[in-house]
């Protein structure tokens, strides 16, 4: 079975800081807002979808950062998926947080140090590279 998904690394900038979101999902780990393309939408509408129906940002899309593959088990039927996970950088302009609390634990805004830390710390390897990436964009080396 093959999964495409998109989701972005998402940031916020004012005249004395930057802040990055990140994601606590249901497992306790660390990540970036993603989910799963709906038919009829593209790449890019399901980036900025998925971003506002889990943390309630709503986001304008910049650079595409990355594609990341991976598979994993179905936790449901056991069937191997192929998933592909398409990530951009996206600008906040709303910054008002609410949880979709069905599939994640919790949405913070992080200093960009911070968010490499956690994200070193307690999130998924396949995500250094986007978040670097991201960063990078943003002026700021790891």
């Amino acid at each position: 079975m093959k999964e495409i998904s998109a989701g972005g690394v998402v940031y916020q900038a004012t005249d004395n800081s930057l802040m990055i979101m990140l994601i606590e999902d249901r497992y306790g780990k660390v990540t970036l807002a993603k989910g799963k393309q709906e038919l009829g939408e593209t790449i890019e509408e399901t980036a900025l979808r998925e971003i506002l129906e889990e943390t309630g940002v709503r986001g304008r899309l910049g650079e595409k950062l990355d594609t990341i593959y991976y598979n994993y088990h179905h936790p449901v039927t056991g069937e191997l998926v192929d998933k592909e996970v398409h990530y951009y950088l996206v600008e906040a302009y709303s910054t008002e947080v609410v949880v979709q609390e069905e599939e994640i634990n919790a949405v913070h805004w992080h200093s960009p140090e911070e968010a490499w830390t956690l994200q070193q710390d307690k999130g998924y390897r396949n995500n250094d590279h986007v978040l670097r990436l991201a960063l990078h964009q943003l002026g700021i080396e790891v």
